[in-house]
């Protein structure tokens, strides 16, 4: 992609997500993922309906009536977005690959954050971690994220969903909210106890949130005769009849029972998941998400 491409789909984005971000995400998310804790602001004049319990009585001494402490919400975060960059994201059936919907994706949320003031980091992944953007502040902070998640070209085309979460634990030792966006194409069931596990410690020292990306030709294949498919992860090529109704359901079906062994996966781990298609509009399922959050 030459440099203006470039600049005009950052820029193209930019404005469909930071006006989403300011206009419908911005309360939802100040609501949904909250700060530390309070902190110490000001003392004022008790006034009437205080608690007794907010009185300074140091102050209160010190000038012969009541002062209370006034404490406000310590609500800068620090957001981490994990994204997979692996081979299977390069894949879509309808206006969009993946890898473009997981960039919206992560661009909403990181105009979000700023809108509150939070810093935001960037973990780029595949069967490796690829690149590592460390949390900051500002707009120029996010369009080089976006820039990066459009331009990058990873080194490797596998996924190690584990290896991911490892290194978050590792490189983030404050307490942060993580958004893992993948699609968890998994075939190996044995990844998904690594997966539960990888998880499990993530979510112990970090807030993490789980978008699954996916696209529906990866549900439902089409009747469109004798194709030939590339697996873009191995580079195994097959031939696959897709005139044969029994091998279309044998697609459904394993999507199926992948799609409820991640559930459970999830569930367990006792992390806060949304799926989405690149064929929908992700806003209602975010909105949903994060009122529910918001009410805990």
């Amino acid at each position: 992609m030459i440099a203006s491409e470039l600049i005009a789909k950052v820029r193209k984005i930019e404005i469909k997500t930071r006006g989403l971000s300011n206009h419908v995400f911005a309360g939802q998310y100040h609501s949904a993922f909250k700060g530390q804790g309070m902190a110490f602001s000001e003392v004022r004049e008790y006034q009437y309906g205080d608690p007794i319990r907010s009185i300074d009585w140091n102050v209160t001494a010190r000038f012969n009536k009541p002062f209370v402490k006034i404490f406000e919400e310590e609500r800068e975060l620090t957001v981490m977005l994990l994204v997979d960059v692996s081979g299977s994201n390069e894949f879509g059936t309808r206006s969009r690959f993946k890898r473009e919907f997981m960039t919206e994706l992560a661009a909403v949320l990181a105009f979000s954050a700023i809108q509150n003031n939070d810093k935001i980091g960037v973990i780029l992944f595949s069967d490796r971690i690829e690149r590592f953007i460390p949390p900051k502040k500002g707009k120029s902070h996010i369009l080089r994220i976006i820039l990066e998640l459009l331009e990058f070209k990873p080194s490797s085309k596998g996924t190690d969903l584990p290896e991911a979460l490892r290194y978050l634990t590792h490189a983030i030792k404050k307490r942060a909210t993580a958004f893992l966006i993948s699609d968890f194409m998994i075939d190996d069931p044995s990844n998904l106890a690594r997966l539960n596990d990888a998880l499990r410690l993530a979510n112990r020292k970090h807030d993490l949130i789980i978008l699954q990306a996916n696209d529906p030709g990866e549900r439902v294949l089409p009747d469109i005769g004798l194709v030939r498919l590339k697996d873009p992860e191995s580079g195994e090529t097959r031939w696959i009849d897709t005139s044969s109704k029994r091998t279309r359901q044998a697609l459904t079906d394993w999507w199926s029972i992948l799609q409820r062994e991640l559930t459970g996966v999830f569930k367990r781990s006792g992390v806060d998941f949304v799926t989405l298609s690149t064929n929908e509009d992700y806003v209602n399922p975010l909105m949903q998400l994060f009122k529910k959050r918001g009410r805990r």
